[in-house]
């Protein structure tokens, strides 16, 4: 007997911590990027923003988020929405992200 795994938020979470900004050596989720996820019958939605509004990595970043979450068993359909309200501030950062960017 199997049993099926939900997809939950936070799996979709610990997949994004494998998305790293090219430019800085800590991923999105550590980074403060990610504002939502939102996990519904196998479609993921996400939130999220960048470090600066003309950073010309965004579309890098935002593809690979989304071709990251698509390889997660159970996605059935994946958006990754880029916002700018509110606007990223290091505030956000995790306090695994102020370690590694040696800030804590």
């Amino acid at each position: 007997m199997t049993t099926e795994h939900k997809l939950t938020r936070e799996d979709v979470l610990e997949a994004l911590k494998e998305v790293y900004d090219p430019e800085i050596p800590v991923n999105i989720v550590d980074l403060g990027l990610v504002y939502d996820v939102a996990v519904e019958d196998g479609e993921v939605a996400i939130e999220m923003t960048l470090t600066a509004q003309g950073c010309g990595m965004g579309p890098y970043i935002a593809q690979q988020a989304e071709w990251r979450i698509a390889e997660i068993p159970g996605v059935e359909d994946v958006e990754v929405e880029l916002v700018w309200d509110p606007p990223w501030s290091p505030e956000l950062i995790t306090d695994d992200g102020k370690r590694l960017l040696g800030l804590d």
